[in-house]
């Protein structure tokens, strides 16, 4: 696990400027990586890679970067779980290996097969290769997105990093917001790649690749892997009990590979289905597994120290509890500047707490993400489904489109159900009705002072609607790609990265990615009463027989009772009234701040805002 940063000139070679920015983003990076630095640059100074190391695999020195081999060299941050497969297969066609790192099995890969060998990899993984022999710089990054890549091309030079913060070293580079960007992040809580919350600067999607051209100036992008859809022919056909099979099978071999480590490494333990399927799996490839859960002093309801001993106990792991304490003010600024882009999803708080509490006991953990997306896991599943049965039985003479304009029109944006109204104008047979609507477009406008058409967040959200198959297999599809890459995933990697931690999730192996999409039929994801029916099926055979199927408590902390008292209510107030130079209405956000009833909870939103603001203020963005 590492960050990389580099820089690329179509004309001109570089000079001490450009030097100096690739050092100064090197070192930005170097939470992600600080066991070893390197900088290199190409003999004719028109392209230089830098690089921070976290050494997982092979921690000799040779297996630092950026790494060379004859004209190409490579800047790599994340892991290829099957890079021993690979190697023996190169190998053996005569390729010659000095290290046992997986960043030169991606070299000699890439030498033999071309842009192809992404096909090849199953792992975790951006990276940039330099071949000097066709002039062409050539990145990719994983599939589901668990890695992350920045770029910006203008003027003849190409720019990437890990992180924004990477490219932003470069006082060259535009620091002004992308009004379509901040539209998205308001509206759905992220922003969705290929856009980047300022002008001028992309993020690579997950499954895609690219290239720039040193002679043209040009960037070709491509998508080199798609989700599969489901093969309802062999769906129709399917035997429960071989389909349970081969889950296990695959699960138990994702886990099995992502157990190679040459430091310490452990399972994040919630008690859940996902993470105690990962134990379970983790103790049949070897002894002495460490396992972790987190808790948090005097909120029972997010407690989950009970259900990780049960599974702890019945697998006989090192099991340790980690206590976590209620956030300082201070760690807001720090997050802020951390996410590159701010971020909506309060759940990154208790996600850095946990990592940084495992980064004192290890290096490397494997937790469960990717299993409700995967499995039909999200409780909204359920409930999309039961308002798919009750429209159907609704006269047509009902003016049912009409109540959910109303309820648009009149209720609060933060009302208990009002999103759920509003999704009853959504076509349930084709389309995926939003269910966290964080501001729709009558409140933006009001939030920002603006009115006009540049509002676009709904439309770029309907131009990613999947509208094949059936409801759950669409939703379950808009989850994977959007929710899960853009908000879960980068929560994951930004919060962990920051205390040097490398996170794996065995159920995002692209072979369990596929037979979940194309090989599980809807009945054994969800229904109105039941979610992840085939992963429970799975736990009923190899969890302890007193294991909580059923329950649901999703990654939170109690925002909501933290806002009522101090610290952290004053200084909400503070950050987002106290500045004359605000994007936002002080109207708008003051009643916001004064939404106490039941019925009215504003808490996330008003974390996104002033996660926004402070990270504006932090990178010194113009409005």
């Amino acid at each position: 696990m590492c960050g990389i940063v580099g820089i690329a000139f179509q004309t001109q070679t570089s000079g001490p400027a450009s030097a100096e920015a690739l050092t100064a983003g090197s070192e930005s990076l170097r939470h992600r990586g600080p066991d070893s630095s390197g900088e290199w640059w190409s003999a004719d100074g028109r392209v230089g890679f830098g690089h921070r190391r976290l050494a997982i695999i092979d921690l000799s020195a040779a297996a630092d970067q950026p790494m060379h081999d004859g004209d190409l060299s490579i800047v790599f941050n994340g892991e290829i779980y099957n890079f021993a497969d690979i190697r023996r297969e190169l190998a053996g066609a005569g390729h010659i290996f000095r290290t046992q790192s997986d960043t030169e099995v991606i070299l000699h890969a890439y030498r033999k097969w071309g842009k192809e060998c992404l096909s090849r990899f199953n792992g975790m993984f951006a990276f940039a290769i330099y071949d000097a022999g066709k002039q062409q710089i050539f990145v990719a990054r994983d599939r589901a997105g668990e890695k992350p890549l920045f770029y910006s091309c203008w003027s003849g030079v190409f720019r990437f990093g890990s992180e924004l913060k990477a490219l932003l070293a470069d006082p060259t580079v535009l620091r002004k917001i992308n009004p379509e960007a901040l539209d998205c992040y308001l509206y759905m809580g992220f922003v969705p790649a290929p856009h980047c919350i300022l002008e001028g600067i992309q993020k690579l999607p997950p499954a895609h690749a690219l290239t720039f051209n040193l002679q043209s100036g040009q960037i070709r992008t491509w998508r080199y892997w798609q989700l599969p859809e489901l093969d309802e022919t062999a769906a129709g056909k399917v035997n429960e009990a071989d389909l349970e099979r081969e889950l296990e099978t695959l699960l138990e071999n994702a886990v099995r590979s992502q157990l190679v480590s040459d430091v310490p490494l452990g399972i994040l333990l919630s008690g859940g289905v996902d993470s105690s399927l990962v134990t379970a799996m983790a103790v049949r490839a070897r002894s002495n597994v460490k396992t972790f859960t987190v808790r948090f002093p005097g909120y029972a309801r997010y407690d989950e120290t009970r259900h990780a001993r049960l599974i702890a106990e019945h697998f006989h792991t090192d099991h340790v509890e980690l206590e976590a304490v209620e956030p300082t003010v201070d760690l807001l600024p720090l997050l802020a500047r951390q996410f590159d882009e701010p971020v909506l999803d309060s759940s990154a708080i208790p996600t850095f707490q946990l990592s940084r509490l495992i980064r004192q006991h290890c290096t490397v953990a494997l937790g469960g993400d990717g299993g409700d997306e995967l499995f039909g896991g999200y409780q909204h599943y359920s409930r999309l489904l039961w308002l798919q049965d009750r429209l159907r039985r609704i006269p047509s003479a009902l003016p049912v489109r009409g109540v959910s304009r109303i309820a648009n029109a009149l209720l609060p944006v933060a009302f208990k159900g009002r999103n759920w109204l509003q999704s009853l104008q959504v076509d349930f047979e084709r389309d995926v009705p939003l269910i966290a609507t964080y501001f729709d477009v009558r409140m933006r406008r009001r939030l920002m002072r603006t009115s006009g058409s540049r509002w676009r967040a709904e439309r770029i959200r309907e131009e990613r609607l999947p509208h094949k198959g059936d409801l759950l297999q669409r939703a379950t599809r808009m989850d994977f790609e959007n929710y899960l890459a853009e908000d879960i995933l980068v929560k994951v990697d930004r919060a962990s990265m920051l205390n040097s931690l490398e996170v794996r999730a065995p159920f995002l192996d692209h072979r369990l990615i596929e037979f979940a999409f194309s090989r599980v039929p809807s009945h054994l994801k969800a229904t109105l009463s039941s979610r992840k029916i085939i992963l429970k099926a799975l736990t009923r055979r190899i969890l302890p027989p007193e294991f909580d199927r059923n329950r649901k408590q999703g990654f939170s902390i109690p925002l909501a009772s933290w806002l009522h008292r101090e610290p952290l209510g004053p200084y909400f107030h503070d950050v987002l009234l106290s500045s004359q130079n605000s994007l936002f209405d002080h109207k708008v956000i003051r009643s916001l701040l004064n939404g106490r009833s039941n019925a009215v909870s504003n808490s996330e939103r008003l974390f996104g805002l002033v996660m926004f603001e402070l990270w504006r203020k932090e990178y010194g963005i113009s409005l």
